[in-house]
């Protein structure tokens, strides 16, 4: 199959970018809802103890998350780019290094998980009366991370290439298969053996070989330019130059989630002490807000695309325009979002919380805060478009600065001050202080900067 047309070069970029951004935020809101849907079947069918013993996982699972996820971010960067230059081997020799790094680290994740899964989870201080349900479930969830880590990277790697199409497909067939499978294995439906709290794990499993399958029949059938044929295959082995650049773009990206995760686990232990219902009131307003920052990232991942592209067809006066569309599509799009937000700010918490008087406390925090997403989205279109020419390890820095020297000082110092809400003032003022610091060194330092392919 030969290239197809880069989507730079599109005469209406803005309705390319919108094209290939409507089902990028769908795959994002989706891929949220599987998680959400898998826990409500847990709660739902077996109870809560066994609600504590899947959450224990969440921390393990966001950290190796970060690793996956980074590594797909530096693969996506330089297949953009290869794809930019229309040159199909370079696109192949990515794939290929970037699915032989995932496959080792896996499964090396895997047999170390298992073997010390107790040990990990005596370490995250769990409940002794939940240990006989978290050991089992951690251990098959750690025995298909290498699965789940190649259907992140692959379907992260589509992107790279211009399709946003079959990485929502997939999604979508994940949570059916999740919505089919899992209830039918917690309570032993049609004759099948009932398998408890490991049944999330298995469904999971079986959700992402069913789909990995579906991309081998999918991408062959329509000749699709990574396509798992024999010329692909050949390229999954260890390229030390390009693991080399991989590793550099994406290692910044993970030590930034975990930084966030560690940030947002000091502010929840600031929360806390405001009692249950700013706990629930914090809880209801996250999950709202993650709604509106979907979107906002999404754009930021689909400049990152557009943007490499650009670069690797040598056209980088074309990064003007890419980023000025997305500046334009985060006011549009992620605007929009707020205002609604405002609008219907008691109906949301309603969905979430019952009690009139949380309700009222959790709008009263999305009051504060909505409108500093516009400003987290702008952050995250200046740090993408400047990831996308290899300059990662300054816009980590400055988001590190903004999360550690900013926004959770001032959490506590505004806490003092005005009690809860002072603690979503500091949120605001680090979303701001984050967009200027980064818009700062994309106007005046990086602009500057003589802009070549990284491969």
């Amino acid at each position: 199959m030969p290239p197809r047309p880069n989507m730079i070069h599109h005469p209406k970029f803005w309705k390319a970018f919108l094209i290939f951004l409507v089902p990028l935020i769908a795959t994002n809101i989706l891929q949220n809802l599987s998680g959400t849907i898998n826990t409500i079947f847990v709660g739902q069918m077996l109870g809560v103890d066994a609600i504590a013993a899947i959450s224990v996982f969440f921390p393990i699972l966001f950290c190796l998350l970060a690793f996956v996820i980074g590594l797909s971010g530096g693969a996506t960067v330089l297949v953009g780019q290869a794809w930019g230059a229309k040159d199909l081997d370079k696109v192949q020799r990515v794939v290929g290094s970037t699915l032989f790094m995932t496959l080792i680290g896996g499964s090396i994740i895997a047999i170390l998980g298992v073997v010390f899964a107790k040990q990990i989870l005596l370490l995250l201080g769990i409940d002794p009366k939940v240990m006989h349900l978290s050991l089992p479930y951690v251990q098959w969830m750690l025995v298909g991370s290498p699965l789940l880590f190649i259907y992140i990277i692959y379907t992260s790697i589509l992107r790279g290439v211009g399709d946003s199409i079959t990485p929502l497909i997939a999604s979508g067939m994940t949570i059916l298969i999740g919505l089919m499978v899992t209830p039918v294995l917690i309570a032993g439906y049609f004759g099948f053996p009932k398998m408890g709290i490991i049944a999330p794990a298995i469904a999971s499993l079986i959700g992402f070989s069913a789909v990995l399958l579906f991309l081998y029949v999918y991408l062959n059938k329509k000749n699709h330019p990574l396509k798992l044929d024999r010329n692909l295959i050949s390229h999954i082995k260890h390229e030390p130059e390009l693991s080399r650049i991989i590793l550099k773009l994406g290692v910044p990206t993970g030590i930034q989630m975990i930084t966030n995760s560690v940030a947002g686990l000091v502010i929840i232990g600031l929360v806390n002490h405001y009692g249950s219902h700013a706990t629930a009131a914090y809880g209801a307003v996250n999950q709202v807000l993650n709604y509106i920052q979907f979107p906002a990232l999404s754009i930021s991942i689909a400049a990152s695309i557009f943007a490499a592209q650009a670069i690797g067809a040598g056209k980088s006066e074309l990064l003007r325009k890419v980023t000025r569309t997305a500046l334009v599509m985060n006011i549009i799009i992620t605007g929009s979002l707020v205002a609604l937000a405002y609008l219907f700010s008691k109906y949301l918490m309603a969905l979430f919380i019952t009690d009139p008087d949380v309700i009222a406390l959790g709008q009263q925090l999305l009051f504060i805060v909505l409108w500093s997403f516009l400003f987290f989205g702008a952050s995250s279109i200046f740090a993408s478009i400047m990831r996308a020419s290899g300059t990662v390890t300054v816009p980590m820095l400055i988001n590190i600065f903004a999360i550690l020297a900013i926004e959770v000082p001032c959490a506590y110092l505004f806490s003092q001050w005005w009690g809860l809400q002072g603690i979503w003032y500091a949120y605001a003022l680090a979303f701001v202080s984050l967009c200027v610091l980064q818009g700062l060194y994309y106007q005046f330092v990086w602009k500057k900067k003589a802009i070549k392919t990284l491969i």
